[in-house]
This record gives C-alpha cells, structure tokens and sequence, in this order.
C-alpha cells in the first residue's frame, strides 16, 4: 500500500504541473503523505469503505500541496471531485441521499459564510466543502460539525506558523475530514 501510495502521489503531481493554470510542486510532497496516508488508511479503514479514504488522500494531499504553495484550489480538481466522491460512496455502499444531504448542509454552510464574510473563505474551499460534506455525513452526521470545528483549529495553527496574513482553508477542511472518516465507514 505504501509504494501504491508513493506512486499515487507521484503521478499526482505530474498532474498538478499539466493543469491549465498549473501548479509547480514538489513530487516529494505529494509521494510521500500520500504513501504514510495510505498506509494509515489500509491500518485503520474497514475493507469495504477503505477506497474512500484512500481517494479522499489522495485528492487532500494534491490539493493541500496546491492551496499552500498557490494559495487556490484549482477547479479541475474540485469539480470533479463531486462525480467521482459519489461513485465512491456509491460503491462503498454508502446511503447516497445521505451524502447528498451532508453535500448540500456542509457545502451550504461554507458558501453561507463566504456570502457574509468573503475575505474569510475562498471560493475554492465552497467547491471543495460539498463532496467532503457527502463523505463526512455517510460516515457520520455527528462528522459534520466535528469537521468544521477541526477545519478551523488546523487553519487557526497554520496561521499562527505562517507569516503573512492570508491562510488557504482547504488544508483545514481536508485534514479534519481525512481524520473523521479514515475509521468511519
């Protein structure tokens, strides 16, 4: 699982670097949390929800890579992620109304804040919040309001380490949502 991981990681980059406005980040730094990701998920996961964490993984690690380095989160990455989050879950077997759900309340919530405090929240991380919002709620329901609140402390910690003043969300929203459904299938 770990070289599938490292390998995964690898090619993802490469795809980073062919998107239309392109994203120039280390391979390194998609290979390797990649691997130990897929790895944490093989360890933890049960069998039949195990390939939503291990895309969810990979898709976190190419997009935190982006969101920290660009500070975007590049559509030809967050759009997709609604089709291909739902084939998933759908062969996860996972409630697909419940996804939806969970899509439609955790993406709402985030554009809800980006209409009253645009400064606060790119329109990335509105994208990127509604197939997230469809894993967290076919794991748990309790997941969602988990998820926002540990989307908030790793942006709060980022912000504390970085030095200028704007801090991409989208590393917060995956991590916490990575954490919560790694073991909640």
């Amino acid at each position: 699982m770990v070289i599938s991981g490292f390998l995964a990681g690898a090619v993802g980059a490469g795809l980073l670097r062919r998107l239309p406005r392109g994203a120039d980040v280390c391979w390194l730094w998609c290979a390797v949390p990649t691997a130990v990701l897929w790895f944490v998920a093989w360890a933890l996961a049960s069998p039949p929800w195990l390939p939503v964490p291990l895309l969810l993984a990979w898709l976190g690690v190419l997009l935190t890579a982006t969101d920290l380095r660009h500070r975007r989160l590049p559509d030809a990455l967050t759009l997709p992620a609604y089709p291909v989050i739902g084939v998933a879950l759908w062969w996860c077997g996972a409630d697909l109304w419940r996804a939806l759900a969970g899509c439609l309340l955790f993406g709402g919530f985030h554009l809800l804040v980006r209409l009253l405090a645009p400064a606060a929240m790119g329109g990335g991380d509105v994208k990127l919040a509604g197939p997230l919002g469809a894993v967290l709620a076919s794991a748990s329901w309790f997941a969602l309001p988990v998820a926002a609140v540990l989307a908030s402390l790793v942006t709060l910690v980022l912000s504390l380490w970085w030095p200028d003043h704007t801090v991409p969300h989208g590393p917060g929203l995956l991590a916490g949502t990575w954490a919560l459904t790694v073991s909640g299938g």
